[in-house]
C-alpha cells in the first residue's frame, strides 16, 4: 500500500467517523490516488488534480460531463486533508472546474395543464384500474407537493382518510414525516374522483 493509499484510507475513515457518508468520494478518490502514484507524485498538485478531473468521460457534444467537477470537488477535499500532513500539497481552488448547466429549467404546470392530464388519464388509458391509478397519482402529486418517488411508495396504511393526513415513508432525505397538506390531498382526490 502506497503512502497516498494509506492517507486516503485514513481520510475516508476520519470523514466517516465525523458522520459524512463519503460514498462518491470513496468511489472517485482511489482513481486520483492511482493517477498520482502512476506519475510518481507524492501528493496532490493543482495541475495533477485538474488533469485527473478532466479525464472524465465526455458527453456526446464533446463537453466534460458533470463527473469532472465532482471529481474536482472530491480531490479538493482530499487535498485539504493532505495539506495538514504535507506542506507541499496544493489545494485546487473552488471554481477551477465549474459545473455547467446540469439542471434544466422546470416546467410549471398550469391548472389547465393538470386538468388536461387528469382528463387524458381517464379517457385515453384503456384499463379502468390503470386509468384510475394515473388519475389518482396526478391528483395526489398536484394536491400534496410530494415527490414522485414518495407518492409511488405510499401504501393504504399511510393514508388516514378521517384526518386527511398522509404518512410519508422513505422520503428523499430518509426522514419519516406526517404531512397534513392544505388543502388536504384526500379532500382534493375525493373531489377529483367526483368530477371524473
Amino acid at each position: 500500500m502506497s503512502a497516498l493509499e494509506q492517507a486516503l484510507a485514513d481520510y475516508l475513515r476520519l470523514r466517516h467517523s465525523l458522520g459524512h457518508e463519503m460514498a462518491e468520494a470513496g468511489r472517485l478518490l482511489p482513481g486520483l490516488v492511482a493517477y498520482l502514484d502512476a506519475r510518481g507524485l507524492p501528493t496532490v498538485t493543482i495541475e495533477a488534480a485538474l488533469a485527473w478531473a478532466q479525464q472524465a468521460p465526455k458527453s456526446p457534444a464533446g463537453r466534460v460531463t458533470t463527473i469532472g467537477p465532482r471529481r474536482m470537488t472530491a480531490a479538493r477535499g482530499f487535498a485539504r486533508y493532505l495539506s495538514g500532513i504535507d506542506a507541499s500539497t496544493e489545494v485546487p481552488p473552488p471554481g477551477l472546474m465549474p459545473r455547467r448547466g446540469a439542471w434544466r429549467q422546470p416546467f410549471i404546470y398550469t391548472s389547465a395543464d393538470i386538468g388536461a392530464l387528469l382528463a387524458a388519464a381517464r379517457r385515453r388509458i384503456v384499463s379502468p384500474l390503470r386509468a384510475a391509478t394515473y388519475h389518482t397519482l396526478i391528483g395526489l402529486l398536484t394536491a400534496s407537493g410530494l415527490r414522485i418517488g414518495e407518492a409511488i411508495k405510499l401504501d393504504r396504511g399511510d393514508v388516514d382518510w378521517a384526518q386527511g393526513v398522509l404518512l410519508i415513508r422513505e422520503s428523499k432525505f430518509g426522514n419519516y414525516a406526517e404531512d397534513a397538506v392544505m388543502p388536504s390531498p384526500v379532500t382534493v382526490l375525493l373531489a377529483c374522483g367526483d368530477s371524473a
